[in-house]
């Protein structure tokens, strides 16, 4: 069998993926906060808005913990290309 060198760059050690998860986080909450119902709109306003809010940051932490898991999974699979 072949053998070759890999080189795995380590990386800046930031997280940007996790970084721009947590500014779309803060932006959700920007933007939630001018889109604040008065008291002269409707009152199923106020709800609505709080439920996209929710549903925005879940989804963002749903992405975030699939790229966690990719990132496990590319580990594992590099750990066991070096046993090989």
């Amino acid at each position: 069998m072949r053998r070759e060198k890999v080189t795995i760059s380590a990386g800046s050690g930031v997280d940007w993926k996790g970084l721009g998860y947590l500014v779309s986080i803060v932006s959700v909450f920007l933007l939630g906060a001018i889109a604040w119902p008065t008291g002269s709109e409707p009152r199923w306003h106020m709800p609505v808005l709080i439920l996209g809010m929710a549903a925005s940051i879940c989804g963002m932490a749903f992405r975030y913990l699939a790229h966690l898991q990719q990132q496990k999974e590319i580990r594992k699979t590099k750990a066991e290309a070096r046993r090989s």
